[in-house]
């Protein structure tokens, strides 16, 4: 079995302070998330305009580009997501976009991409999907990775139905990798792994605990 994949989705409003204490302890995260090598991190702060959000995502690659350097003599692989806006995403050189499940396309992301004027580029996708079937169709349409959610059910979203790890298994079934989303611990991890998961994604689970101590115990899983 591979070393199961690490995501981090962030979530700043969940830091105490006023927005500059937040947006620096976000960033102190983001650090610490790719020093211990987590595989993907998402910029979700969705209630950002455009302008603020790109301005976060280029402090967000810096950070990113100074623990690269620190890295010199092992591989740092963390790859840098920006949610929705494949816009920003092009504009900040991050790696990546995520996507809604009811969002544009991953072949429509991949022709925006197609046609810019200084040369194409390629960016990862992760999509979101809450049925099996949806997994099919993110596959279909050129995803590179499924977020499945919600696995669970959450504690703050008791309104959100869990899928379950029944649904989860079927939607592991396509040549996709997915990744369990929703109501993550570390005491049900591994059932999602056992399932067919191929990694972890979370917000809490790695924002509000150690990430070094959270991806050690997710590895030995």
């Amino acid at each position: 079995m591979h070393r199961p994949f690490l995501y981090y989705i962030t979530d700043r409003s969940q830091f105490p302070g006023d927005e500059t204490t937040r947006r620096r302890r976000l960033l102190e995260k983001i650090s610490e998330a790719a020093r211990v090598g987590v595989d993907y991190i998402q910029l979700r702060e969705k209630d950002l305009p455009a302008r603020a959000l790109e301005e976060l995502a280029r402090d967000a690659v810096c950070v990113l580009e100074d623990e690269k350097r620190r890295a010199a003599n092992r591989e740092q692989r963390t790859a840098f997501l920006i949610n929705c806006r494949t816009d920003v995403a092009l504009a900040v050189r991050a790696n990546g976009v995520h996507l809604r499940s009811d969002d544009i396309t991953p072949a429509e992301v991949r022709h925006i991409c197609s046609i810019r004027a200084n040369g194409p580029v390629r960016l990862i996708i992760s999509q979101s999907c809450h049925q099996p079937t949806e997994v099919q169709h993110a596959a279909a349409a050129g995803a590179d990775l499924a977020l499945f959610a919600p696995v669970f059910e959450k504690k703050d979203s008791p309104q959100s139905k869990a899928a379950g790890l029944d649904a989860l298994h079927r939607a592991c079934q396509f040549q996709l990798p997915v990744l369990a989303l929703g109501g993550i611990t570390l005491q049900n991890a591994a059932a999602c792994l056992e399932a067919g998961a191929a990694g972890i994604a979370a917000i809490r689970l790695y924002q509000e605990n150690d990430i070094a101590e959270v991806a050690r115990k997710l590895r030995n899983l």
